[in-house]
């Protein structure tokens, strides 16, 4: 058996391992061992459809030291005008640069890919079986705990009959690898699932040119969306991000119900959804453009009988009922769950760091920024006070909770110089620099700090608090608000 030391052995070299490991190569001395199933660095991404791009701007996701994409905005498309999203592909290799030119260069990082870990500080080879018996100094980062379910990787919990075609994103991407693609075209698509996943389907096919009506969309439930003009990190849409926060605190301090909140936030335009007639019940933080939902609007045969129970050959069996489908359907699995609930956890354990967000939905931020305390602070009591895990909320409800554990952590790191002053340089921080660079006289800009100050949580509707597990925090000042940002 192989043996090696390390002052942190990390699971996982995907999006969080590698926030984490480039901040603390960063702010420390220490050695670091990665330890991947996957064959190259950036986890999930190494499975993704071939068609998946980010969410958010590539301005503020990846890791701190290095910068994803060239800062410039999409000109065409349903993202014109807004600040690029890198691609899958793009994301990949970009995660591979950050391995072999940021991490492995410095002499103190070990990469192990295409290994399983197997608890107790040791690890084998997918490929030849060898082991090696790890001797951590300092403490074991789970880099997985987080780790999303992707449609290649996912298997269907519903049942399908022999003879139903049935594929995953990528494989809807390969028809054109079919021995007659011609010929063997689908006459119906059905997509399966209502999260990004759908949505992305849903927009490719009309990209590449399906008709509306060849396509069906079972949707279990209707989402909430981000509106993606409200997470532009550049002065320019200052109104629709620092002022979207703003609005998020009001209709948060005046909604009398979880819905009145949500109608609210679409009225200021900080939430979309596809369908005004149906009241989203999901929210995952899936963000989107408005150009994004005029497409999903022409796609008008929308299932809504529940979750499906089974495909058979011309039917849809679904919790509420049976749906009659064309024979030659091809149904798009997009099930998968990129939001699995998990309890939350202590981050900061005996021995031991468990990555989870600190700023939904921002894990790579998240990642950086444990790091950055596990570098800085001492005991975990503090470490934790100063990383409060953040639940990924499974309803609509829990957008409540998720905002206000983000408040009860954004105060107390405003409260804190030194870290205060590290969000305020990290490139992960999508606004924190916005907030800075307000000048005297741009009174319309202080007038939007100044309201979200005011409705901060102390004036809040007290049954959020209570139900987001966090006791009243107090209002922070002006100036507090100001050094942070």
């Amino acid at each position: 058996m192989n043996t090696l030391d390390t002052d942190y052995l990390v699971i996982g070299s995907g999006a969080a391992g590698l926030a984490f490991a480039d901040t603390l190569v960063q702010e420390t001395s220490a050695h670091i061992t990665l330890v991947d199933r996957h064959a190259k660095p950036g986890g999930h991404w190494n499975d993704a459809y071939p068609f998946v791009a980010l969410h958010q701007p590539s301005a503020f996701y990846g890791v701190n030291s290095m910068e994803l994409g060239t800062h410039s905005k999409d000109t065409f498309g349903v993202n014109q005008g807004l600040y690029e999203l890198a691609s899958g592909p793009e994301v990949s290799g970009y995660f591979d640069k950050v391995m072999h030119q940021q991490l492995l260069p410095t002499g103190r990082v070990s990469y192990h890919p295409m290994c399983n870990y197997l608890g107790d500080g040791k690890f084998e080879s997918l490929l030849s079986g060898q082991q090696t018996q790890v001797t951590v100094r300092k403490k074991l980062v789970d880099a997985n705990y987080f780790s999303p379910s992707v449609p290649a990787t996912h298997t269907p919990q519903f049942k399908v009959a022999d003879g139903v075609r049935i594929a995953t994103p990528t494989g809807l991407a390969q028809l054109w690898q079919q021995p007659n693609p011609m010929t063997d075209r689908p006459a119906h698509y059905a997509i399966l699932g209502a999260g990004k996943t759908a949505m992305d389907v849903g927009i490719w096919l009309l990209k590449c040119g399906a008709a509306p009506e060849s396509i069906s969309w079972v949707m279990p439930r209707d989402s909430w969306l981000v509106n993606r003009i409200t997470t532009q990190p550049s002065a320019e849409f200052f109104n629709h991000s620092i002022g979207g926060q703003a609005a998020q605190m009001q209709a948060m301090a005046e909604a009398s119900s979880i819905e009145d909140m949500f109608l609210r936030l679409e009225a200021s335009g900080q939430m979309l959804r596809i369908d005004p007639q149906h009241t989203p019940t999901m929210f995952h933080y899936a963000t989107i453009s408005v150009g994004e939902v005029a497409q999903l609007r022409r796609i008008t045969q929308v299932v809504r009988m529940g979750r499906v129970q089974a495909v058979e050959a011309g039917a849809l069996v679904m919790a509420q009922g049976r749906q009659t489908m064309d024979t030659n359907t091809l149904y798009i699995d997009c099930t998968a769950s990129a939001a699995e609930q998990r309890p939350k956890l202590p981050i900061f354990q005996d021995g031991k760091i468990v990555l989870q967000l600190v700023r939904a939905p921002l894990l790579t931020f998240s990642a950086a920024l444990i790091a950055y305390v596990e570098a800085h602070y001492d005991g975990d009591a503090q470490k934790n006070l100063l990383c409060g895990t953040v639940p990924f909320p499974a309803n609509t409800a829990g957008y409540a909770r998720a905002s206000l554990a983000n408040m009860a952590n954004q105060m107390q790191w405003a409260q804190d110089k030194v870290l205060r002053n590290w969000v305020r340089s990290s490139r992960l921080d999508g606004f924190g620099k916005l907030m800075t660079g307000i000048d005297p006289s741009e009174t319309d800009k202080l007038a939007i700090i100044r309201s979200m100050v005011s409705n901060f949580p102390e004036h809040t509707n007290a049954n959020y608090f209570i139900h987001s597990g966090h006791g009243q925090q107090g209002r922070p000042s002006m100036g507090a608000w100001m050094n942070y940002g």
